[in-house]
C-alpha cells in the first residue's frame, strides 16, 4: 500500500515513500491462494537410535496409495505424495477451509552407515515412519607390536 499521491508532476522522490515490500506481499499473498503451499513441506522428524535412522512424518488424511518413499542415487531417502483435495458440492457451504492440499516432498541424504536395502516404511494413523537400519561399525582391529629392548 502507498502513501504517496501520485500527480501529473514528475517527482523523483516519490518512489521512495511507496512500500518496499508491495510487490513481495502480492506474491505471498498469490502463493498462499494456492492449494500447495500449506501442504508443500510435510513436517518430518528425524532421529538416530544404536540401531537405525527413524524418520516420521506428519501426513493426516494421506492414504498409503498416496505416498511413495524412495531412494535415489543410492543414499537419498525421498519421500512424496499428494493429499487430494475435498469435493465441493454445490449445495454445501464452506464456512472456512483451513486444511492444505497438494503435493509434497522432502529429500535426505542419508550417512553412509545405512542398510538401505532393509528399509521398511509404515504409516499408522497418519503419521508415516520409515526405519532405516544402520550397518555394523566395524572397529578397528588393534595389533598389539611387541617393543624390544
Amino acid at each position: 500500500m502507498s502513501i504517496v499521491r501520485r500527480s501529473s508532476v514528475f517527482d523523483p522522490f516519490a518512489d521512495l515513500w511507496a512500500d518496499p515490500f508491495e510487490a513481495f506481499r502480492s506474491i505471498v499473498h498469490a502463493m498462499s491462494d494456492s492449494d500447495t503451499t500449506a501442504f508443500a513441506n510435510a513436517r518430518m522428524d528425524w532421529k538416530e537410535t544404536p540401531e537405525a535412522h527413524v524418520f516420521k512424518a506428519d501426513l493426516p488424511g494421506v492414504k498409503k496409495e498416496e505416498v511413495k518413499v524412495e531412494v535415489e542415487d543410492g543414499n537419498v531417502l525421498v519421500i512424496s505424495g499428494e493429499r487430494t483435495k475435498e469435493k465441493e458440492d454445490k449445495n454445501e457451504k464452506w464456512h472456512r477451509v483451513e486444511r492444505s492440499s497438494g503435493k509434497f516432498v522432502r529429500r535426505f541424504r542419508l550417512p553412509e552407515n545405512t542398510k538401505v536395502e532393509e528399509m521398511k516404511a509404515g504409516l499408522e494413523n497418519g503419521v508415516l515412519t520409515v526405519t532405516v537400519p544402520k550397518a555394523e561399525v566395524k572397529k578397528p582391529e588393534v595389533k598389539a607390536i611387541e617393543i624390544s629392548g
